[in-house]
């Protein structure tokens, strides 16, 4: 493993291996007995989009792991404009051990990977977020420990998120519906290579418009922002066009009775999420959010602890 920046990149072994990795580190957080694995290693932070839980969680990841973190704002680097991606790239690898980047065009996380000598690791990009990915199937996996045959349903827009949850339930036979309005879908490119992955694993990926039907059964309801960094003028257009897709306790009741809900975070209450389902009994958003953590400790252990 060279660089974390798609999940399409690791074999169904290898997200299975990062998961467990996880689980370890997570345990020897909370018994106390972290292990120094990135010692002497610096990781390098570059942000064009600012971020509570990616920064933070990186950074502490780091630390657990015996190593330092930093931070890099986009007036500090103008990533493409100040200064070129390849440059950045190659002048950030004699300095540190490892690259995290969340950036607005995803062209950016493949270039800095292209011209470093050091992993890089795609913190999100406007294609896909697969840390956020590989954290929601580890908190899935402790509640869950049998991901096989699990149906998650996607409600609302067919984002980066969405991309990298289809293709890492796809990859791990867990069923996939996103019920998306008209114009918001997923690229049909990204649902293709989704039905390639499960053909092998078993797994059934659907796009649907009603949000009631692809809840139907679902052990796992998943939401979103309607309008992501960058589409700010999209806004109220959105809000519109969404509005028949919020997770309600109304939609709740058409999923499983252990129906569990998850948020990426921010949420915009009221909108996407009602405050009776976020900090309901079915919400696990907050074990979800912290455990990006310890996915992310397990990722900078796999790239940088060699």
């Amino acid at each position: 493993m060279d660089n974390f920046l798609t999940i399409d990149d690791f074999s169904r072994e290898e997200v299975e291996t990062l998961l467990d990795l996880a689980a370890n580190l997570k345990r020897e957080y909370f018994e106390d007995s972290n292990q120094p694995l990135l010692r002497g290693k610096t990781l390098a932070m570059i942000f064009q989009k600012p971020s509570l839980r990616t920064r933070v969680s990186f950074e502490m990841a780091v630390r657990h792991l015996g190593g330092e973190a930093l931070y890099l704002s986009p007036q500090e680097i103008g990533l493409g404009k100040r200064e070129s991606v390849s440059d950045v790239a190659r002048v950030l690898s004699g300095y540190v051990d490892g690259i995290m980047a969340r950036v607005f065009a995803h062209e950016h996380v493949l270039e800095l990977a292209e011209h470093a000598s050091v992993p890089v690791i795609n913190g999100l990009s406007d294609y896909n977020h697969p840390c956020q990915a590989l954290a929601d199937i580890f908190t899935i996996m402790e509640l869950r420990p049998q991901l096989q045959g699990l149906k998650m349903a996607f409600i609302g827009d067919g984002n980066n998120v969405a991309t990298s949850l289809l293709l890492i339930c796809a990859r791990l036979g867990i069923h996939f519906t996103i019920a998306a309005p008209e114009g918001y879908e997923l690229d049909t490119t990204v649902t293709a290579r989704g039905r390639e992955l499960a053909a092998e694993s078993g797994a059934d990926i659907q796009q649907l418009r009603d949000p009631a039907e692809a809840v139907a059964q679902a052990d796992i309801i998943y939401t979103d922002v309607w309008t992501s960094m960058g589409q700010e003028e999209e806004s109220e257009q959105r809000r519109q066009v969404f509005l028949p897709y919020q997770v309600n306790l109304e939609l709740l009741a058409k999923a499983q009775p252990d129906v569990q809900v998850m948020h990426d975070l921010p949420a915009h209450r009221g909108e996407e999420i009602t405050d009776a389902v976020a900090d309901g009994p079915h919400s696990i958003i907050f074990p979800q959010a912290h455990n990006r953590l310890h996915a992310q400790k397990a990722i900078l252990a796999q790239l940088m602890s060699a």
